[in-house]
């Protein structure tokens, strides 16, 4: 059987955490769709192409990872691009909670048999969010051990720094 897995977020923007995701998963499952969705309740600091663009320039190196645009329910997205596998990632355990009550409901939605697969952070990104590569790099911390190098630069550059 062919696994064809998606791993979406928002992705504003990608961190080493959710590329470590994206490269374990490339080796698990024979296809991985990065889907980058719209957040209607996030500001973000990249528009969509932006994302898209940069998480293509990340992954390049990893010949079964794709990118695309998910917009609307994630359900709908997954019924009608024939995946059989989502990953989610984890940095803890409240992350746990969410995710679980998140993957319960979509069983419900999805068509056809979807297995959600969780997969923990490594150690060394566990604590990384987005949300805190955007803050420390605004701010002007060093981020190189948040963000990749390529997007690293691109927000800098985005921040005028």
């Amino acid at each position: 059987m062919n696994t064809k897995a998606l791993y979406a977020g928002s992705f504003d923007p990608l961190t080493l955490g959710h590329l470590d995701i994206i490269e374990r998963a490339s080796n698990i499952f024979d296809e991985v769709v990065v889907g980058v969705t719209i957040n209607l309740e996030k500001k973000t600091m990249f528009t969509f192409e932006e994302r898209m663009e940069m998480i293509k320039e990340v992954t390049k190196h990893l010949p079964n990872v794709s990118v695309q645009m998910c917009d609307g329910l994630l359900a709908d997205f997954v019924n009608n691009n024939g995946f059989n596998v989502v990953v989610r990632g984890l940095r803890g355990v409240s992350d746990f909670d969410s995710e679980k009550q998140m993957a319960q409901l979509h069983q419900y939605l999805y068509r056809d048999k979807v297995e959600t697969v969780f997969m923990m952070a490594d150690s060394r990104y566990d604590f990384i969010s987005s949300t805190m590569a955007k803050q420390v790099i605004s701010l002007g911390g060093d981020g190189s051990m948040l963000v990749p190098p390529y997007i690293l630069k691109t927000m800098k550059g985005k921040l005028g720094k």
